[in-house]
């Protein structure tokens, strides 16, 4: 007989008490999601997360005391080992911008269905990034807008390829085995190209990618949220 699997734990955190209700009901209705807390402002989502250590803290951007983007900035700046999904209804280009550069592993938008937001909890557990299919548009525009820095240096032909396995969802350890090359190698090419990119993060490099043709976007086929392994 199979051991049941670990469950996800997470924090949740949103200002409205009702949204918090419907949201912490269909996430444990998943089986493997438990919802450890909730919190209705970002202070006191801070404390949670720094007392509870959840695997995923799902947070909406607008909150008394401190955004969520504040707490993110203040989850990565302390080191924290904790999933970041952003579960919002503002889809502003000064707050995509901000979550991105603040190192969310997720941002979907709340008329997203139960079951994508289901799934982005999950695949934020497996270090993976999560963007909702209706801000990609501005996501692009916001990379490839002429008023921004231009590129540094154009990409080698191994950092592109890497890129290209980046952009696939292969992590580091997975990128180094295709490639025949040690992890430390593909960390410091990962390094050039956020530099070259004038990025901070895997999704950030790869939404600038697919900006630059470097990358193909997917097929109208594939599913509404678009995922990075990071």
């Amino acid at each position: 007989m199979s051991e049941p699997k670990p469950m996800i734990r997470v924090i949740l955190a949103d200002d409205h008490a009702v949204v918090r209700a419907g949201i912490r009901q269909f996430l444990e209705q998943a089986g493997d999601i438990q919802v450890v807390g909730e919190a209705s402002d970002g202070e006191l989502a801070v404390k949670m997360i720094e007392q509870l250590m959840p695997d995923v803290a799902v947070l909406d951007i607008q909150m008394p005391k401190a955004t969520g983007i504040e707490v993110t900035r203040e989850i990565r700046a302390k080191r924290l080992p904790i999933g970041v999904l952003i579960l919002t209804s503002y889809d502003d280009d000064p707050y995509i911008s901000a979550v991105l550069r603040t190192g969310a592993n997720g941002y979907v938008l709340k008329t997203a269905t139960p079951e994508e937001i289901i799934n982005a909890v999950r695949d934020v557990h497996q270090g993976k990034s999560v963007l909702d299919s209706m801000i990609l548009p501005k996501v692009f525009a916001q990379l490839s807008h002429p008023n921004q820095t231009p590129i540094i240096d154009s990409l080698s032909d191994r950092e592109n390829e890497i890129l290209m396995l980046v952009a696939k969802g292969l992590t580091n350890k997975a990128v180094g085995s295709n490639l025949e090359i040690s992890d430390r190698t593909v960390q410091g090419h990962i390094a050039r190209i956020f530099e070259k990119l004038q990025v901070s993060s895997r999704t950030e490099a790869v939404m600038k990618g697919i900006s630059l043709g470097l990358i193909h976007l997917p097929d109208e086929s594939e599913e509404d949220l678009i995922i990075f392994n990071n």
